[in-house]
C-alpha cells in the first residue's frame, strides 16, 4: 500500500515521503481501516516537527483524524493509532475509539466532525459553560478549528464575533455565520471587539492561536468571562498575567481534549451523538474546502502549518489524479 512516512523532523514538505509499504497489522483491541478521507490538522505538522506532545519513532505516517471503512464493511470515523496514521491507504485505530461515522455527511465531512468540533463543544460547553444570548469570540473563525467553535456557537444560540487574517478569510467567516467578522490584518482588533460589544467584551473567547491573540481576549474579556485555551497555532505561548484575571474576575481555561479518551471516554461518545444529531438536522456542517488526492499530501500539510488554509484540508486515498471519486 501507499503511505507517507517520516524518517527525520522537520517541515512537513521536507521530510514527508510517499512510500509502498506492507499494509499495517492490528494489535491487541485495534481494527484495521481501509482510509476514506483522512482530515489535515496543525498537530499533523507538530507531529513532523517533532514538538507535538506525543512523539512517535521514526518512521512514522502522520494523520490524526480519519473516515475509515472496517473490514466488515461498516463506516466509521477514528483517531488513527501511531505510528500507523491516516494519511494512507491503510491505518491502525484502538476498537475502542471507533465511533459510527454521521450518514448526513460524506466521508470528508464525517472525518471533520471529529477533533475539532469535539474540542469546539467539549470547550465552549463543558468547560465555559456557554449560554444562549451571550457573546462568543472566535480567534481563527476561518480555520478548521475555529469553523467548528464558529457553527457550535452559533448553535447555543450566542452572538459569534469571528477574527480572522485578511479578507478572503473574512468572507468564509462571515458565510459560515459570524455576526460580526473582524480582520486583524486591517482593524484593531481590541477596538473593534468593544465597539461591537458596546464596551462591554465578549463572555466567552476561544483561542487556538496564542500569542497576540491572547493577549487581545485578556484586553476584550467580559465580566465574568471565559477564555477557553485550545492551541497555540502562532507558536508563540503566552505567559498570563494573574493578577489581571483577579482585577477583572475572568477565567483562564484550558483544553486538551485527548486526555478525554483515557479519563472519561463515555464523554466523549456522549459528545459525538450530539454532533451527530446536529448534522442530521444541518446545524453543523463541517467546512471542507479542499479535497485532494494521496499524492498531494505533505503539499498540504505544510500550507495547513503555514496558515494559509481555510476550513479543513481532506486527503482522499481513493481520488485519482482525474479529480474523480
Amino acid at each position: 500500500m501507499r503511505a507517507w512516512q517520516v524518517h527525520e523532523n522537520g517541515e512537513p514538505r521536507e521530510v514527508m515521503r510517499l512510500h509502498e509499504v506492507e499494509r499495517p497489522t492490528p494489535g491487541d483491541g485495534q481494527v484495521l481501516l481501509k482510509v476514506r478521507a483522512a482530515n489535515i490538522n496543525f498537530p499533523d505538522a507538530l507531529l513532523c516537527r517533532g514538538q507535538y506532545q506525543i512523539r512517535p519513532a521514526l518512521p512514522f505516517t502522520p494523520g490524526v483524524e480519519i473516515c475509515g471503512e472496517t473490514e466488515d464493511g461498516r463506516r466509521v470515523i477514528a483517531n488513527p493509532a501511531l505510528p500507523h496514521g491516516g494519511f494512507a491507504e491503510y491505518a491502525i485505530a484502538d476498537a475502542a475509539a471507533v465511533l459510527p461515522a454521521p450518514e448526513a455527511l460524506d466521508d470528508a465531512e464525517a472525518a471533520a466532525l471529529h477533533i475539532g468540533y469535539q474540542t469546539g463543544w467539549f470547550g465552549l460547553h463543558r468547560r465555559a459553560g456557554l449560554e444562549a444570548g451571550e457573546t462568543l469570540l472566535v480567534h481563527a473563525a476561518a480555520g478548521g478549528v475555529g469553523s467548528a467553535a464558529v457553527q457550535l456557537g452559533k448553535a447555543a444560540g450566542a452572538t459569534v464575533i469571528g477574527v480572522v487574517g485578511g479578507g478572503d478569510k473574512a468572507a468564509v467567516a462571515r458565510e459560515l455565520g459570524c455576526d460580526v467578522v473582524i480582520d486583524r490584518r486591517a482593524e484593531d482588533v481590541v477596538a473593534a471587539v468593544k465597539e461591537a460589544t458596546g464596551g462591554r467584551g465578549a463572555d466567552v473567547i476561544y483561542d487556538p492561536v496564542g500569542g497576540e491573540a491572547y493577549a487581545q481576549s485578556a484586553k476584550v474579556v467580559a465580566f465574568e468571562g471565559r477564555i477557553v485555551v485550545v492551541g497555540f497555532a502562532s507558536g508563540s505561548i503566552p505567559s498570563p498575567a494573574l493578577n489581571h484575571a483577579l482585577v477583572k474576575n475572568y477565567s483562564i481555561l484550558g483544553l486538551h481534549w485527548g486526555l478525554y479518551n483515557t479519563r472519561n471516554p463515555k464523554l466523549i461518545q456522549h459528545c459525538h451523538e450530539r454532533l451527530t444529531e446536529l448534522a442530521a438536522r444541518g446545524v453543523v456542517k463541517p467546512l471542507v474546502s479542499e479535497r485532494l488526492p494521496l499524492k498531494d499530501a505533505a503539499a498540504a500539510v505544510q500550507r495547513v502549518a503555514d496558515g494559509v488554509t481555510t476550513g479543513r484540508v481532506a486527503v482522499i486515498p481513493g481520488l485519482d489524479e482525474g479529480g474523480a471519486a
